[in-house]
């Protein structure tokens, strides 16, 4: 059986926000992850805080958790919901650093949106930060990549 799926945010008269006022206030939770691809040796700068603009994973992350209170000033229709615990964490590989944003609220509505958009930013800073290392002698980015973003879990209770 063909689930049959609908926009909804869009109708017979236009754009609309969802109407969510009916629904129940429930648990939610969502965690996003992403990788920026990095040379091996900004890594490694990261890791022993020796970039120039300063702790590239605090404002990383504070950048990300910013973020995700802002989201529904950032995509258009996006309720604003009050949030009760923001966490961006960071995992280090040989040429790339994975960011994961967890994002929980009691409310009518998922907080996916804002998991995502904690991970992009967080993902976006650390590039501005290292941008000066990984530019090539044209100034061009041959290396870095933002990549694989994605919600890997949802939760409504």
């Amino acid at each position: 059986m063909v689930r049959k799926m609908e926009l909804t945010h869009v109708n017979e008269k236009g754009v609309k926000m969802v109407e969510v006022g009916q629904k129940e206030v429930v648990f939610r939770k969502a965690i996003a992850k992403g990788r920026i691809k990095l040379k091996p040796e900004t890594i490694r700068l990261i890791q022993e805080g020796k970039t120039k603009k300063g702790n590239v994973i605090a404002s990383a992350q504070i950048a990300g958790i910013l973020a995700v209170k802002r989201t529904w000033e950032i995509i258009p229709l996006c309720h604003p919901i009050p949030l009760t615990g923001v966490d961006i964490a960071f995992e280090f590989g040989k040429d790339y650093i994975e960011a994961t944003c967890e994002v929980r609220a009691y409310y009518k509505t998922g907080v996916e949106m804002e998991a995502l958009t904690g991970v992009s930013v967080a993902l976006l800073t650390i590039w501005d930060m290292v941008k000066a290392v990984e530019k090539d002698e044209k100034g061009q980015y041959p290396f870095t990549r933002i990549e694989d973003i994605r919600v890997v879990e949802k939760i409504k209770e």
